[in-house]
């Protein structure tokens, strides 16, 4: 009879980890299931351990339910961060020697992030940590980072990624074709979220695309920009006599450098620009991929640092505009924040600099980091978010696109 009571505080102990991770990792709906079902087997363990043993071998029980609690987080642990991408893929239909109808297709390709909590795209990312020997979180608190994801989107409701996305790309459509390009089709694509770009790319060449440009719509060249690539690359496009050009990501676009100018303006007003912060956040990447992927920080340090003398030209003051980092680099927002204040600005402005469309990075993740800083209660922060669809931010996808179009 004893053996099954230890028995039973094992099996109670596993359950207790196994129902607590997943009550940190599963969609918000079966949250209240999973805290319920983990309470209940806290309690069943407590009254047993209390009720069945005494002295020692009520120690011994508490030593033997927390082995196996552990035993089960790190279990389930290992389930829901193998997890796999599942998004799905279209079959590849059209024969080689079909010639197309002759249109173009333009694959509108961004990161792309779930409208409501989905964290597939944290465990791809872990996944390629773990690949490159980047320590980022440690196995047994990633769940906890999970759990503070959903946490974000439980604050914002919803990420307006995806949605500011399908509008950008509805919008450059309608713009190539009153630009000259009528028959131009645009294809939404996202690195995580649906349809992936090797699915827009066979929903192109299905439907009869002659000619394929991807528009890139990224900051810098990294990691993010070459997953997408390989992804395209895998449908081997030239194989059906359709070219393919890439327009490459907008760090060195005057135009899309010239919005964020047009949008500090325009929250100034007829203020005194002098005495106005300027915050320019940008997104940040481990020291380590600096190594495989230098253009990254290089060419968001540019572009930003361009930004900052355009910035000059129109009356701000040098030293009251600054640069930080959301996150692997320093300085973080809140110092630099505290360091325009002694300054004397009236007010600071900030963007999500490398963010091409609101996203929980720029909807809490940024603002949280700059609202870490001391600053008097009345004084004004003021969030200009993430590029979206600025008139200046398609002009500049759209002569992008339009230069790899007439390349053809």
């Amino acid at each position: 009879m004893k053996i099954i009571i230890w028995i039973l505080v094992a099996v109670l102990g596993f359950f207790s980890g196994y129902f607590a991770l997943n009550y940190l990792t599963v969609h918000p709906l079966q949250m209240s299931l999973y805290l319920v079902l983990t309470l209940l087997c806290v309690f069943g363990l407590t009254v047993l351990i209390i009720s069945r043993f005494k002295k020692l071998q009520r120690f011994l029980a508490v030593v033997l339910a927390l082995a196996f609690i552990i035993a089960g987080y790190y279990v389930q642990a290992g389930v829901v961060l193998s997890r796999e991408d599942s998004r799905p893929i279209p079959e590849l239909i059209r024969q080689k020697t079909d010639p197309g109808l002759g249109h173009t297709a333009v694959i509108y390709f961004t990161h792309g992030e779930p409208e409501t909590y989905n964290p597939i795209g944290w465990l791809n990312q872990f996944r390629e940590f773990d690949e490159q020997g980047i320590e980022f979180v440690p196995f047994f608190a990633r769940p906890l980072f999970i759990y503070e994801l959903r946490n974000k989107y439980l604050e914002v409701g919803t990420s307006h990624h995806r949605q500011m996305h399908i509008q950008m790309s509805n919008q450059l459509e309608e713009m190539l074709h009153k630009n000259g390009y009528p028959d131009v089709k645009v294809y939404l694509s996202f690195l995580d979220d649906n349809p992936r770009p090797d699915a827009a790319v066979i929903q192109a060449l299905n439907e009869g695309a002659s000619r394929i440009v991807v528009s890139e719509v990224f900051l810098t060249i990294s990691n993010h920009t070459a997953e997408g690539e390989h992804q395209i690359e895998s449908v081997a496009v030239e194989d059906y006599g359709v070219p393919i050009r890439f327009t490459g990501p907008l760090w060195d676009s005057e135009t899309l450098q010239q919005m964020f100018i047009e949008e500090a303006n325009a929250a100034v007003g007829e203020g005194n620009r002098s005495k106005v912060g300027v915050m320019l956040v940008g997104h940040g990447q481990p020291d380590e991929w600096d190594v495989e992927w230098p253009t990254e920080t290089e060419q968001e340090n540019t572009f930003r640092q361009e930004i900052l003398d355009k910035l000059v030209e129109n009356g701000y003051s040098r030293e009251n505009v600054d640069l930080a980092w959301m996150e692997f680099k320093e300085p973080k927002p809140a110092k630099k924040v505290e360091q325009l204040l002694a300054n004397g600005v009236e007010k600071i402005l900030f963007f999500s600099t490398g963010i091409s469309a609101d996203s929980i990075h720029s909807q809490w993740d940024i603002p949280a980091l700059m609202y870490e800083a001391k600053y008097p209660e009345n004084f004004s922060l003021v969030n200009l978010g993430a590029w979206n669809d600025h008139p200046l931010t398609m002009q500049a996808i759209m002569e992008r696109v339009v230069a790899e179009i007439n390349s053809f």
